[in-house]
């Protein structure tokens, strides 16, 4: 058991928590698979695809920008979206290093199942 991990996260784990309850509603899934790869849209693009209110959306990319998955730049009076890949890519690898130590560590017997 790592008791430590009661009181403090490891370095780097603060996103998981932020990021995977971003990703934790449907529509937000739907969002992010709009973009095309790089494309960036405005919260008008965005609300124009769905059967949900201007402000519902709104508050799914506010979500997800707070979470870091979605950066955005002011132009004018709009507010352009765009998907952190970076960002998202990082915290997976993060994750997924972390599942594949814990993965090792159980087929090396050094944790009981």
């Amino acid at each position: 058991m790592f008791k430590q991990y009661a009181q403090d996260l490891p370095s780097g784990w603060d996103k998981f928590s932020d990021f995977f309850a971003a990703l934790g509603d449907p529509t937000r899934h739907k969002i992010l698979l709009i973009f095309e790869p790089r494309e960036e849209l405005c919260v008008n693009e965005i609300a124009a695809v769905f059967d949900i209110s201007r402000p519902a959306i709104s508050h799914h990319l506010k979500v997800l920008r707070n979470a870091k998955v979605l950066t955005c730049e002011k132009r004018g009076k709009e507010v352009y979206y765009k998907v952190n890949y970076e960002y998202c890519a990082n915290v997976l690898k993060l994750t997924q290093r972390s599942a594949e130590h814990g993965a090792s560590s159980q087929q090396n017997g050094t944790v009981a199942a």
